[in-house]
């Protein structure tokens, strides 16, 4: 049975449940883990939960209280969630201390009375604990971490830190050993495949994906709910075998691959998450593409995907040129996160990917995003 609706990670429940059983919750916690297996939502179910004013045997929040009340509602005194802003590369030092108007102003007698950082010691008014998530842990500015490693090396008395990320290596050496890692595994394809199937069975029977595309989309998925669910798109799907054409085709035609990537950017609307997402999973298909390409050429290992086999057949690929390709990929996903503008951001690549021998690092041309 899935821990509060939140599948694959019933052992990470299990070890909570027995910890807070024994009153031995710790003070700062590391979630690390593929991107989209949950750990963000089990983070805010735990919250809920140790918050919640009677929960039950197996830590699950009642609903009922008025603590689960204000949880539900995202307006908990006592749960203090930290994300990076959509204008912003990283989390600013202001989420931890404020912004530096108002550090000016409490200089004075009183100190700073703004932030995370001054908000996790102030006394529970509804819960039993003050809880902060921090849920771009990976896009920590160096200040802004080094101003809650202070915080982590003197915790309040009963408060809960947990940081989301990715991996213990984006972190600070100083912030990961004063946090217990708690890690995520991939999600297994037969939960991945429940949770779509149920997904696409609560549509209109019209829209419903038969079950051998979502069978497709959770191989390709990599564990990840998230990008099963964006492989599912019907845009995606159609242009997944179209960008293996074009990244076949040689002479790449670097503005026909641009045209074509821009306008399925822009098909996903105006909010950046979404169009962020898109591209990212354009790129990662890319890379999985380069990959190949680069493995038969080194040592002849056709693909295991029958088609993807024989279009490299058709057009043999260059190790060098391959690499190169590879190299320019990894570096234009690393400037998503970074808040380039997409549309030059996808001009640069595709620019580049037709000089393939012409590194990231030489050329600069990534840099300025």
């Amino acid at each position: 049975m899935a821990w509060q609706g939140i599948e694959g990670h019933d052992d990470v429940a299990q070890a909570f449940i027995t910890a807070a059983a024994q009153g031995r919750i710790a003070g700062s916690y590391l979630f690390v883990g593929p991107p989209g297996v949950g750990k963000r939502s089990f983070a805010l179910a735990l919250a809920r939960s140790l918050a919640c004013h009677a929960p039950g045997p197996d830590l699950a929040a009642c609903g009922r209280c008025p603590s689960c009340v204000q949880a539900d509602a995202g307006s908990h005194p006592d749960i203090d969630i930290v994300r990076k802003p959509e204008d912003r590369a990283t989390i600013p030092l202001e989420a931890f201390i404020g912004d530096a108007a108002h550090r000016r102003l409490s200089a004075g007698s009183r100190g700073m009375r703004e932030g995370l950082c001054w908000r996790i010691r102030l006394a529970p008014s509804v819960a039993r604990r003050k809880t902060a998530l921090i849920l771009d842990a990976d896009l920590l500015a160096e200040e802004g971490a080094n101003c809650l490693l202070k915080t982590l090396e003197e915790p309040p008395d009963g408060a809960l830190i947990i940081l989301v990320g990715t991996s213990p290596q984006r972190q600070l050496p100083t912030i990961r050993s004063r946090c217990r890692i708690v890690r995520f595994r991939p999600l297994a394809d037969d939960v991945l495949l429940r949770i779509l199937t149920a997904e696409q069975h609560s549509i209109d029977q019209a829209d419903q994906a038969d079950q051998a595309v979502i069978a497709a989309a959770v191989a390709a998925a990599g564990g990840s709910l998230a990008r099963a669910r964006l492989l599912l798109d019907p845009d995606m799907a159609a242009f997944r075998g179209r960008l293996v054409e074009l990244l076949a085709t040689r002479p790449l035609r670097g503005v026909e691959l641009s045209r074509e990537v821009n306008a399925l950017v822009d098909a996903a609307g105006k909010e950046a998450p979404p169009r962020r997402a898109r591209l990212r999973l354009v790129l990662e298909a890319t890379i999985e593409y380069l990959r190949a390409a680069a493995r038969l050429a080194a040592t002849g290992e056709c693909p295991v995907d029958p088609a993807l086999a024989r279009r490299l057949a058709a057009s043999p690929p260059d190790l060098d040129e391959t690499l190169a390709e590879l190299e320019v990929t990894l570096a234009t996903l690393s400037a998503i996160d970074m808040n380039a503008h997409l549309p030059t951001l996808v001009d640069g690549w595709t620019a580049l990917l037709e000089e393939p021998r012409v590194r990231s690092r030489e050329s600069g041309l990534l840099a300025k995003f």
